[in-house]
């Protein structure tokens, strides 16, 4: 399954607009939300303009006997409510096809984007430095600081570090990370995902994402410690993984309150990426982090 950073990464952007994808390492082959290609093609407002478009275009392509509806896969996907949805997929056989039967201006355009997706998977296999660099420009377009952004994908790694460590203790339901993640999350910072995300005034975005320095830290600390502990113990059932969890993010919690003690000020931040430029721990954005 993808974690939640892995999840960002598979957030393709054709011309501004989003294309949900899934990279499937058995067989080799991405695959593409139809729902989105098929918003791409109409120039369709929402998603949910976009599903019914789709919806209707099932129909009568079923009603034709086109292979394109019996080749569609399900893949559990994010929709725009935050929540994960079973999703109409296809490879990239399968979009090409679609695209041919949407008459669309941006048919030829998109055709050129899928054969670049392609050739940029091949090269990241290669050689896993270009993917790293792809994230660094998905935030530098988006306008984050750079020390910021060196920052974030070393916990997006060490994020991946700890997810692989919960796949093996047959950890795979997204509500169970889900869970575990909060336990850490609430061991170091003293607030649920929930909370932390309202002191942020987040409703969909990503929490990592609009994380200060130093709050990035203090979470890659928890997971590093998290992964590590879990590993020495070898845990074999989910409360021992949620222990666990919770240990990890009392180490965290640790230096977090060291931090304060030390520097008289925050750790954890309203700051969000709104302005990205206060993201970055620096002389002139720590008044807002004072104790009180």
């Amino acid at each position: 399954m993808q974690t939640v950073d892995e999840r960002m990464s598979s957030i393709k952007i054709f011309e501004d607009r989003k294309i949900r994808t899934h990279w499937d390492d058995e067989n080799e082959e991405w695959y593409f939300s139809v729902v989105d290609v098929c918003g791409i093609l109409t120039e369709q407002p929402t998603q949910d303009r976009a599903r019914k478009y789709w919806s209707v275009l099932k129909t009568r392509l079923k009603r034709e006997g086109s292979e394109l509806t019996t080749n569609c896969s399900r893949l559990k996907m994010e929709s725009s409510d935050g929540k994960f949805y079973d999703t109409d997929v296809l490879d990239t056989k399968g979009i090409l096809r679609l695209i041919q039967s949407v008459p669309s201006p941006k048919a030829e355009p998109l055709k050129m984007w899928l054969a670049e997706v392609g050739i940029d998977r091949l090269n990241e296999i290669a050689d896993p430095e270009k993917a790293i660099l792809r994230g660094a420009e998905f935030y530098r377009k988006k306008g984050y600081p750079e020390g910021w952004i060196n920052q974030r994908l070393q916990t997006i790694e060490m994020r991946k570090e700890l997810t692989d460590e919960w796949q093996r203790r047959g950890i795979t339901k997204e509500m169970e990370y889900a869970i575990l993640t909060n336990e850490m999350t609430k061991a170091w910072s003293g607030l649920s995902l929930r909370e932390y995300k309202e002191l942020k005034d987040l409703n969909k975005e990503n929490l990592r994402d609009n994380m200060t320095n130093i709050e990035l830290v203090l979470n890659m600390l928890a997971e590093v410690t998290t992964t590590n502990i879990s590993i020495s113990r070898d845990p074999s059932t989910f409360e021992q993984s949620r222990r666990i969890a919770k240990e990890g993010g009392e180490v965290a919690g640790i230096a977090k309150n060291e931090f304060e003690k030390r520097t008289g000020k925050r750790a954890v931040s309203a700051v969000n990426a709104k302005n990205k430029s206060m993201l970055e721990t620096k002389e002139e954005n720590e008044d807002s982090n004072l104790l009180h």
